[in-house]
């Protein structure tokens, strides 16, 4: 229905989460002073939480237990709060916030994305999905420590019998030893960053196809390179990557609502913060 996409509808929702989280801190004000009340919704409630963690309905004697635990832990939970126990406890309030964003996660999942929202969002964040450039090139490794002075003179006569030869270039005894393989295909520009550096990956990308050229610089030393192939990256079909998509924007919306569900709070609220005496002083100067 196109009513459950309107903004406004999100903010009833929204509203109306606030009011139940309202109505559940208070459920015990209602209550006598001293006195717990077990409602038969109560009751049936925790039958339903032991059928669904033992696969099956709980005897009368079962029942009897499950109840009071119940009233147990009310007991417990009420003298609790009357001693004070829950302030400044730093794991009682994360997770009372956890149970409280549960609430605004709920929201935002609710409304399954159409297509149309989903292609809006996939060209708003094309940095997301688009996919990397491709490498396939081959690389003779030269250590400036080994050569010295005559780094750049014997990288200029390799260079020069590379270029004679092209492609088919034997270089199995050319340039220095070498951990790393001669040969590369497709390979992705971040695996290039993470193997041979930042500077090696940009000049990489600036290189003619079907030629040997440099020196290349890297982590390691220099390098000559002959690029067979150089794939740009693009930006996918819809049809390819729809549950990633979907996903990125559920958690997109989930933050949307998370924030709006804290606006909403804050707005019965007056925040003040202190300041340090020392930035007061600083602030009136």
């Amino acid at each position: 229905m196109r009513v459950i996409r309107e903004p406004l509808f999100h903010f009833l929702l929204l509203g109306a989460a606030i009011f139940a989280v309202y109505d559940v801190a208070t459920r015990h004000k209602s209550d006598k002073p001293g006195q717990i009340l077990v409602t038969q919704g109560t009751i049936e409630n925790l039958a339903t939480g032991f059928k669904r963690t033992w696969q099956r309905p709980p005897t009368e004697e079962e029942l009897q237990g499950v109840v009071r635990d119940y009233i147990r832990e009310e007991a417990a939970y009420r003298e609790a709060l009357a001693l004070g126990l829950d302030q400044d406890d730093m794991i009682v309030r994360r997770r009372l916030q956890q149970k409280l964003e549960f609430l605004s996660d709920d929201l935002a999942t609710r409304t399954e994305p159409s297509d149309a929202e989903l292609q809006s969002f996939l060209q708003a964040h094309t940095g997301l999905f688009q996919s990397e450039p491709l490498f396939s090139f081959r690389q003779i490794y030269f250590n400036p420590q080994l050569h010295g002075g005559n780094l750049h003179r014997a990288m200029a006569r390799t260079l020069e019998d590379l270029q004679r030869t092209g492609s088919r270039a034997n270089t199995t005894d050319l340039g220095d030893p070498f951990l790393l393989e001669r040969s590369f295909e497709n390979v992705s520009l971040s695996d290039v960053k993470r193997t041979f550096g930042d500077q090696f990956a940009s000049a990489l990308a600036a290189l003619r196809l079907g030629m040997w050229q440099g020196p290349i610089d890297s982590g390691y030393g220099t390098h000559l390179v002959f690029v067979a192939q150089h794939s740009e990256g693009r930006l996918p079909a819809l049809s390819e990557v729809r549950d990633q998509v979907r996903r990125e924007w559920l958690d997109a919306k989930r933050k949307e609502v998370t924030d709006k569900f804290y606006q909403a709070i804050l707005s019965r609220y007056k925040v003040r913060i202190e300041l340090p005496e020392e930035k007061k002083v600083a602030q009136v100067h």
